[in-house]
């Protein structure tokens, strides 16, 4: 019998780059990331008797853009689901299954949704393979949850917290800030699979002289951030270019630290800069526009207010023009 979970991506505004313990993925600074819970990756997996060892396969549905793992992604897909195995006390071996409903490997944070949805998984099938014994199992709690996640992926443990997810050396947990339901968009300016993973760039950002001193900055930027988004609606309106500020900052940080790595890399590509070029415009014309950010790749994340809904459609016409886009209905074609 199949069993069937999936987690969300999040966006991170303050980033996570760099590891203080590479085994428990302990970052070096603190991060702030909001969910997006309409960027799923669903996995389900089944135990099969005949089976010798632990297999992973694509998930087909029409609905969903199956994974395309690599032999070293899965490997480490599977790695990780025998810490859970261990963790939660299964025995026999799995088929498990996976994809997502949005493009992988691109810096959409599908590793996040990934390990976050795998640990999900593996916890329903503890919960449905013991409902029978004597002794009722222990629910995990999301906090307890996105502390195993975090081993597979960093960044999946805040996919367990909505609509807002805190990370700092001692795990996730959900943070209160007076701003919900943003409208998410993406500018997808490469859509291939990146020639740096995350985990690689975490490394290689070590080797950047300007990684000195960023731990600080972005505890500093955190701070900043929070205390902009606690604001009430009236006053968060007046706030929201510091927002932008900050969030705009933070991101060409990460890209900064990647540019200038020995030898040094880019995801940025020339779809990027005009598109960050043509934000950049807007802003400087309206005073008003989204909060931008960028993951570890080309493509970029639009975050809009509730009451940004016009300003919302007219970036989809005018980027439509020259990009694909993912937008809150879904995956949208250049014109």
């Amino acid at each position: 019998m199949w069993i069937e979970a999936s987690a969300p991506s999040n966006i991170a505004l303050i980033k996570y780059m760099g590891k203080t313990d590479p085994i428990s993925n302990k970052p070096t600074n603190v991060s702030i990331s909001y969910t997006l819970d309409e960027l799923r990756t669903y996995v389900r997996m089944q135990k099969i008797e005949t089976l010798s060892e632990d297999v992973w396969a694509p998930f087909e549905l029409s609905d969903l853009m199956p994974i395309r793992l690599s032999e070293k992604g899965t490997a480490k897909f599977l790695n990780f689901f025998q810490l859970l195995k261990k963790e939660f006390r299964l025995k026999g071996f799995y088929q498990i299954e996976s994809a997502n409903n949005f493009p992988s490997d691109c810096g959409l944070a599908s590793s996040a949704s990934s390990f976050a949805a795998l640990t999900q998984c593996a916890h329903e099938v503890y919960l449905d393979e013991n409902k029978t014994s004597n002794i009722r199992p222990h629910p995990y709690t999301a906090k307890e949850l996105s502390k195993f996640s975090q081993k597979g992926s960093g960044s999946s443990c805040r996919s367990f917290f909505s609509p807002w997810g805190l990370w700092h050396e001692s795990g996730a947990e959900e943070i209160k800030l007076n701003v919900s339901d943003l409208k998410h968009m993406v500018i997808l300016c490469d859509e291939s699979i990146k020639s740096v993973s995350s985990s690689d760039a975490h490394t290689k950002v070590l080797t950047s002289d300007l990684f000195k001193g960023r731990p600080e900055r972005a505890a500093v930027r955190f701070q900043e951030l929070a205390s902009a988004l606690r604001k009430t609606d009236d006053a968060l309106n007046t706030q929201w270019k510091i927002v932008f500020g900050i969030c705009w900052n933070e991101f060409w940080d990460m890209h900064t630290l990647f540019h200038t790595s020995r030898p040094p890399f880019m995801y940025m590509n020339s779809g990027s800069q005009k598109a960050l070029a043509d934000i950049l415009n807007f802003w400087e014309k309206s005073g008003d526009g989204p909060i931008v950010t960028m993951d570890a790749g080309s493509n970029i994340h639009l975050l809009f207010r509730n009451d940004q809904m016009d300003l919302y459609e007219y970036y989809i016409n005018y980027f439509t023009n020259d990009f694909n886009l993912w937008t809150k209905n879904g995956y949208r074609k250049q014109k």
